[in-house]
């Protein structure tokens, strides 16, 4: 947050891809169980990605990036999660009719226009994510609203879709995916460029995800909804943060989005005025330069040292390396000195920005990455050592220059990556999907894909979706989040209990409870909203215990308050004794007796029982003894009647 810029002047717009796992048994096109991770495999598959004509007869520029990065890609597969399905083996099945279920009802309470028919679509991904080489989805429902704000949020669409592999690990020219997440239902939910501020992203990822969670039947936990940010300011281009985890980061990564982009169109108009007005404007000279550094101080550069780290790395040639001899080569820019350390993100330089594009595209990935005239290590010798080497590449003193190496193939696609950054620098904001980092900086991915990577999926049959199955699911939604807010909020809850109930499923219960139970609103929510974490965190199965249950627990302390001040000891056994009622369970713990002469005991308690550390207080003394008296009479002695009588006991004593 080290720049700060006014986010209205500059034009900020952002919207929403909301990704959330569907609580299905089944996979969306496969009867594969959902939700099964597994850390040990017993197979791989190895893969290589190719792209494909559109239906135009044009390539994604996508996956012509991808491509061009010759990536090994291997799958990681355990029989008791995945099939031939997945490995595009075999046709899929029909749509998942649960999760098409599920899929509508977040339309409706979303107040979305529900489609007639269902089409499959395939969207292609060459990065290795999904086996096929594209993601199998469909549109659902289009044009709904979200209160926001004192506003309405657009919603433009909401898709069915499977999800994609985990990504196990990425090194050079190999990565490797575990399959056991790929093709659980998910739902898109898309917004509106309409958001203005970073905090209004983060407020509005957190409205949708508190609509999905209402019905109960979406995953939660990590990994079960992430999101995707779409960034722009005015004079910019839409650039994708993809798959931020948590809503809490959004903020600080738009804000870096914002001024990435304001830094970079300054960046477009300084090379407008060096005369660099077309992409043919922009000329590169490089050289091997490998032999100038092999007695350098940068060791690291020196081709013995890489290939130490080849082998400690345990890198292999035609898996993480291609074939070919190391090199170091030297990137002369001409024209364009200052522009490497010209500002990008907060604390970061337009050099990073070539950094990602080397990394992703040309796979070189020992750290720096990238050396640069502009900030060069500072070694003893470095001062002539770069101006040896300027001078043996012909920089001049407009001139800056860019080091890279690794296997020479690589360091050519390098040199080709650092002109075609500058190219796009040229027109400003290049169309970018980034990857985020929880200290709100992203860096490259890939090219943002294009409208070529979508095309019918001719294994799908079209599915209808009937009135009847509309109006079914309708009448079963349950109360619209902001609805059951106002409502919560007008009985003293605060708002962080509320949307804690929301997105954890405890409003039902709550609801549940109040209507069958016979239990107060208040006292319900603080309940299943505060009190049960405790228990939760300490592996108490609170999340097992049955619906009657939790009603046969607030229907008895209703007429019998005393019994929930021993709430903890009820609920652990709650929880423990499976199939047992509730006055068994009260029975069992001895709550059900009341004992008649315990006041005749607190004298002798008060005489002989002393705090460990007593300072005189009275308040310490008195709280101290209500410990030891409650442990026998919580649940069935109100603490007030116990408080007041050891009060007495006490001054008795005194």
């Amino acid at each position: 947050m080290t720049q700060s810029i006014d986010y209205k002047e500059v034009g900020l717009i952002c919207g929403l891809e909301v990704h959330q796992q569907l609580l299905t048994e089944k996979k969306l096109f496969c009867r594969c169980p959902a939700g099964l991770y597994t850390k040990d495999h017993d197979g791989t598959v190895l893969r290589h990605m190719r792209p494909t004509l559109s239906e135009l007869g044009e390539y994604d520029g996508t996956a012509l990036m991808e491509f061009k990065t010759k990536k090994n890609i291997v799958y990681l597969l355990h029989q008791k999660n995945v099939c031939t399905y997945e490995m595009d083996d075999t046709p899929p099945f029909l749509l998942n009719a649960n999760a098409l279920d599920v899929a509508i009802e977040q339309c409706l309470m979303l107040g979305c226009d529900i489609v007639d028919e269902v089409h499959i679509a395939r969207k292609q991904y060459l990065d290795g994510s999904i086996p096929t080489g594209f993601q199998r989805t469909a549109i659902v429902g289009v044009n709904g609203k979200l209160p926001f704000r004192g506003r309405e949020l657009t919603i433009i669409q909401v898709s069915v879709e499977e999800d994609s592999c985990r990504e196990v690990s990425d090194k050079g020219h190999l990565i490797v995916w575990r399959t056991d997440r790929l093709g659980i239902p998910l739902i898109e939910t898309v917004t509106g460029p309409e958001l203005h501020e970073p905090d209004e992203v983060e407020e509005a990822i957190l409205l949708v995800g508190r609509v999905c969670r209402s019905t109960g039947h979406v995953r939660v936990g990590m990994g079960a909804s992430r999101q995707d940010v779409n960034v722009s300011v005015r004079g910019g281009r839409r650039v994708e943060i993809k798959g931020v985890p948590q809503a809490g980061w959004a903020p600080a990564l738009v804000h870096g989005e914002a001024v990435r982009q304001v830094n970079l169109l300054k960046l477009r108009d300084e090379l407008h005025s060096r005369g660099f007005t077309k992409p043919d404007s922009i000329k590169i000279e490089h050289t091997d330069v490998t032999d100038f550094f092999s007695d350098s101080a940068l060791e690291f550069l020196h081709r013995e040292n890489w290939e130490r780290f080849v082998a400690n790395d345990e890198r292999r040639r035609g898996f993480e390396l291609l074939s070919g001899p190391f090199c170091v080569r030297a990137i002369r820019l001409p024209g364009l000195a200052g522009t490497l350390s010209w500002p990008g993100q907060p604390d970061l330089t337009f050099a990073h920005e070539l950094t990602g594009r080397v990394r992703v595209i040309a796979c070189l990935d020992q750290q720096p990455i990238l050396l640069h005239s502009e900030k060069w290590p500072d070694y003893q010798g470095a001062k002539g050592e770069i101006q040896r080497l300027k001078k043996k590449t012909g920089c001049g003193p407009n001139d800056s220059l860019v080091v890279v190496w690794g296997i020479e193939q690589d360091t050519l696609c390098a040199a080709e990556e650092v002109r075609l950054r500058y190219v796009d620098a040229v027109e400003g904001i290049p169309n970018e999907t980034r990857q985020p980092f929880v200290d709100g900086s992203t860096d490259f991915e890939r090219i943002l894909p294009g409208p070529d990577r979508m095309y019918p999926d001719t294994d799908s049959p079209p599915q209808q979706i009937t009135r009847e199955r509309t109006e079914r699911l309708r009448d079963a939604l349950p109360e619209l989040p902001w609805l059951r807010e106002e409502r919560y909020s007008g009985v003293g809850v605060p708002l962080d209990t509320i949307y804690f109930l929301i997105r954890r499923g405890g409003a039902r219960l709550v609801d549940l409870v109040v209507d069958r139970g016979g239990a107060d609103v208040r006292r319900a929510c603080f309940f299943f909203g505060e009190r049960i974490k405790g228990l939760r965190r300490d592996g108490v199965a609170v999340d097992g215990i049955p619906d009657d249950l939790w009603c046969d627990l607030f229907s008895l302390v209703s007429s019998d308050g005393t019994l929930f001040e021993d709430w903890k000891r009820i609920v652990s056994q709650m929880a423990a004794v499976g199939d047992r009622s509730m006055r068994d369970i009260v029975e069992e713990i001895g709550l059900d007796k009341k004992p008649v002469n315990w006041r005749e005991d607190l004298p002798e308690i008060v005489q002989t029982r002393q705090p460990d550390y007593p300072n005189d207080s009275v308040g310490q003394r008195h709280r101290f003894l209500m410990g030891a008296v409650m442990k026998n009479l919580r649940g069935r002695i109100p603490a007030k009647d116990v408080s007041s009588a050891l009060h007495s006991a006490m001054e008795d004593r005194a």
